[in-house]
């Protein structure tokens, strides 16, 4: 446990909290999983890829933590309502989620994006998020209580050429994000999204770095800061959104970009 000057310990944002995490496997949800175990939380750990899941349970309980792996694919409602089922059966209660799990999608003009890619990222990156909140919201609202943070992105807030399924679906997390943000206010549950710009994660390795040698300099020259971001600063956003620290922040598109939006 961290502690403050002279020794006294900090007390943990999350402590006694239950989180669920999807895309937990890597990148953004892997580092905000260890982040709430880290803060005290409780972790339920969702991925479509079980091996990645379980790794990232297996880092939590070596830090100490208490998580648990369940396989879901998020575009799928019986999977999603599963999972659901299966978090609160083990831990009693959904306090936080974080609802995380995407995709890229093909590369290419609008006129030639393949319906079947636009299908998935869709289904995935816009319809995974809607289920989720669909079958996580009946518990928060029995409870009383709860936190959201949706995963949008930068290019939720603005276009960007040839990513037009993957911009379209997370424009539609950040509008879906703030009417659910409204209609559940006075429940006592707040949602909101953040919207993570040029992050070194395994999909932005995989869609954009591995492909072009240059890539990560011009992207990082592009960036206020100077340099791409971090999974981890990413889960910090996260975890303050899921907070009490937070309680008067609802239907909030948080950038984490390094300045890249204010341009």
């Amino acid at each position: 446990m961290a502690r403050r000057e002279g020794g006294a310990p900090m007390a943990r944002r999350l402590e006694g909290k239950v989180v669920l995490v999807t895309g937990a496997g890597s990148g953004i949800g892997r580092a905000t999983a260890l982040a709430c175990v880290r803060e005290g939380a409780k972790v339920v750990a969702a991925d479509v890829l079980v091996a990645s899941g379980e790794a990232t349970v297996a880092q939590s309980k070596q830090e100490g933590g208490e998580a648990t792996f369940v396989q879901a694919d998020v575009s799928r409602a019986a999977a999603v309502a599963a999972l659901i089922v299966k978090a609160v059966a083990t831990y009693g209660r959904i306090d936080c989620a974080h609802n995380n799990a995407g995709i890229e999608g093909a590369m290419a003009m609008t006129a030639d994006y393949p319906e079947d890619d636009w299908d998935r990222v869709i289904g995935v990156n816009l319809k995974g998020v809607w289920l989720c909140m669909k079958y996580e919201l009946p518990h928060m609202l029995r409870q009383g209580s709860g936190a959201i943070v949706n995963t949008s992105s930068l290019v939720g807030l603005v276009g960007a050429r040839r990513m037009s399924a993957y911009v379209a679906s997370k424009h539609g997390v950040a509008g879906l994000t703030k009417t659910a943000a409204l209609e559940y206010a006075k429940s006592g549950i707040r949602i909101n999204a953040v919207c993570p710009g040029i992050i070194r994660t395994p999909m932005v390795e995989r869609a954009f770095l591995s492909r072009h040698t240059d890539l990560e300099d011009r992207l990082a020259r592009a960036e206020p800061i100077g340099r791409l971001g971090t999974p981890e600063e990413v889960a910090e956003a996260v975890v303050w959104l899921c907070s009490d620290a937070a309680s008067f922040v609802t239907g909030h598109t948080l950038s984490v970009d390094g300045g890249i939006y204010a341009q």
